[in-house]
């Protein structure tokens, strides 16, 4: 992973020799992974703490689906779901707290109540504010790719070549971001498995995963529980997701993966340690 350096909330994060754990905190009552189990303020409070308590250093905190079929909600029903959470996570744990939103009112309101990070599934697209908001605060920022929207995105997903189309659009998202004055520090890309593609491309993006990093950025990857993991396995049950989620964990990190986002903290920071040992000392 080379020098690989990532600006969060005034510090410079090293994620040369370590991965970082991104824990998946839906506030939602139509999660994909979950079914609205932590939909509550309490719950998804506890959920948060519980998080960040196993290992997870950054707790992502989303109050809309972007599951496939999705319907979008309103700004204020998504900062009246995120913002009580993030304060309370703010006051209790040291974790940095990423906002999962595509609005910049969300996303500012999300920053005001202590979130550090914006992971914006557009590449901000979506909201033409968006990016001019992480410049004025410094927040850093995700950018993912997705092909289409939520609700269609899985329709009929199409590419020439996915590998060379998502590198293009993240080199292409990069020379905007500066433009708009955010600082290249600050800044990380997610191919967004699963947002608008087949298994097939969702595989071709992972296996080439270093022939998307943009200028030496972080890469965010989250395959945790998604359908594609069931296809391949056979499988429609969620709970026989994990073991593949896991292997996924330790191969990319191996491949050049620095931050993994995933839903069962526990075991994933497990599978990335015993990775990282390894690592160290095949040196």
């Amino acid at each position: 992973m080379g020098g690989t350096l990532w600006k969060i909330a005034g510090r410079a994060v090293d994620l040369s020799e370590r991965a970082m754990i991104m824990g998946v905190l839906n506030v939602t009552p139509d999660s994909f992974s979950d079914g609205g189990e932590f939909c509550t303020t309490d719950k998804a409070v506890e959920q948060g703490k519980r998080m960040a308590a196993e290992g997870a250093q950054i707790i992502d905190v989303g109050g809309e689906s972007t599951r496939p079929g999705s319907e979008a909600v309103s700004a204020d029903e998504e900062i009246a779901r995120v913002i009580p959470v993030i304060e309370q996570l703010r006051a209790t744990v040291s974790a940095f707290i990423s906002i999962d939103t595509s609005k910049a009112s969300v996303a500012r309101a999300a920053l005001d109540a202590g979130a550090s990070l914006i992971n914006d599934v557009t590449g901000g697209r979506a909201d033409a504010e968006m990016m001019a908001l992480a410049a004025e605060t410094g927040a850093a920022f995700i950018i993912m790719h997705m092909q289409g929207e939520p609700r269609t995105m899985q329709a009929a997903p199409h590419y020439d070549d996915v590998v060379l189309e998502v590198a293009d659009f993240f080199r292409q998202q990069y020379e905007r971001a500066l433009e708009c004055g955010i600082d290249s520090m600050a800044i990380a890309f997610d191919p967004g498995i699963g947002f608008g593609k087949t298994v097939e491309h969702n595989l071709s993006l992972l296996a080439h995963l270093e022939s998307l990093r943009v200028q030496e950025r972080p890469l965010v990857v989250g395959v945790s529980r998604k359908s594609s993991l069931g296809k391949m396995i056979g499988s429609n049950a969620m709970e026989d997701r994990l073991a593949p989620t896991l292997a996924f964990t330790a191969m990319l990190r191996e491949r050049g993966a620095n931050v993994l986002r995933v839903h069962d903290v526990k075991e994933n920071v497990a599978a990335l340690r015993v990775t990282e040992a390894m690592l160290e000392t095949a040196k």
